[in-house]
């Protein structure tokens, strides 16, 4: 399927892949200036975006991101630099992201089109929508990332050849939702994939959110037993990676998502109950059988 501004699809499907041509914005605002927002204006700038204008209320952020050549100008404000763009990127987490589409929105020059990056997406277009942003907002979750946070720890090829969910607001949405594809696949040479906010939400809260809560559960676990971080082997040390996140960012996304997170972890915690319960039946067959399904899993993963 081809998608861009000019022939829209006539149905946009869970899970769609799609092919753009190389077709983008010659104006971007990023709002906000962290891993993944510095990481964002750095790419679109390496990757031919003329104009790439960056906001945070982090002094020390925004100068770090000034002096990498991460954007070709700052702003004072959020408003601010959202004039003048053709696209603006909200790169927050999803609390101040809700905050700054309903501040946004009726400040939002003609014809400037508004995104985000946030982890979860149904809120957020149902904000978008109600802040009469329908046929100008569409949202975007790249799946690229780091458990570091801050202009830190941003790279200009972070995001490059990553896959990125699309969710566009209903039917009217469309070609909006068509234009910021064009602009992952274009400048980031990215995958667009377009979703149901819903159902991004749904598989989410499996393939990221739960990752990240065993993570957080396992190093919460492990510095009650008072564990020396020195006699951490690999296996720990990959397992709770995870955990080194922005506290921040993941009460945010753990309470939006709260739903979806709740059922995968209760889930976790019945397969927990039934290797706990082999182990203690001594049921060899049955602990062979489990861990050979989760090392067939995994090897898949590594195709």
């Amino acid at each position: 399927m081809r998608c861009s501004a000019r022939t829209i699809p006539p149905q946009l499907l869970a899970g769609e892949r799609i092919t753009i041509p190389a077709r983008t914005f010659d104006s971007v605002a990023v709002i906000g200036l962290g891993a993944i927002g510095g990481s964002l204006a750095w790419g679109a700038r390496r990757y031919g975006v003329p104009r790439v204008v960056g906001y945070t209320p982090d002094r020390g952020e925004a100068e770090a991101a000034q002096r990498a050549g991460a954007v070709s100008a700052l702003a004072a404000t959020a408003e601010e630099a959202a004039n003048e763009t053709e696209l603006v990127v909200l790169a927050a987490p999803p609390r101040p992201t809700l905050d700054l589409i309903r501040s946004l929105a009726p400040r939002l020059p003609a014809g400037v089109l508004l995104s985000d990056v946030a982890s979860v997406k149904s809120r957020v277009v149902a904000q978008a929508i109600a802040a009469g942003l329908e046929e100008r907002f569409a949202g975007a979750h790249p799946l690229a990332g780091t458990h570091h946070s801050g202009f830190a720890a941003a790279a200009p090829d972070l995001l490059r050849s990553c896959v990125v969910y699309v969710c566009a607001t209903g039917e009217r949405g469309r070609a909006a939702a068509c234009r910021v594809a064009d602009f992952w696949a274009g400048v980031f040479a990215a995958t667009p994939v377009f979703i149901d906010p819903a159902e991004h939400d749904r598989l989410l809260a499996w393939t990221s959110h739960l990752p990240q809560a065993v993570a957080y559960v396992l190093a919460t676990a492990l510095a009650a037993r008072r564990i020396p971080v020195q006699s951490l082997g690999p296996g720990a040390r990959d397992t709770t990676r995870l955990a080194a996140s922005s506290p921040t960012l993941w009460v945010d996304i753990f309470l939006d998502n709260r739903d979806e997170i709740l059922s995968a972890l209760a889930a976790v915690g019945s397969q927990l109950h039934m290797l706990r319960d082999l182990i203690d039946r001594r049921d060899e067959a049955g602990l062979r059988a489990l861990l050979s399904s989760a090392a067939t899993f995994r090897r898949e993963v590594e195709r």
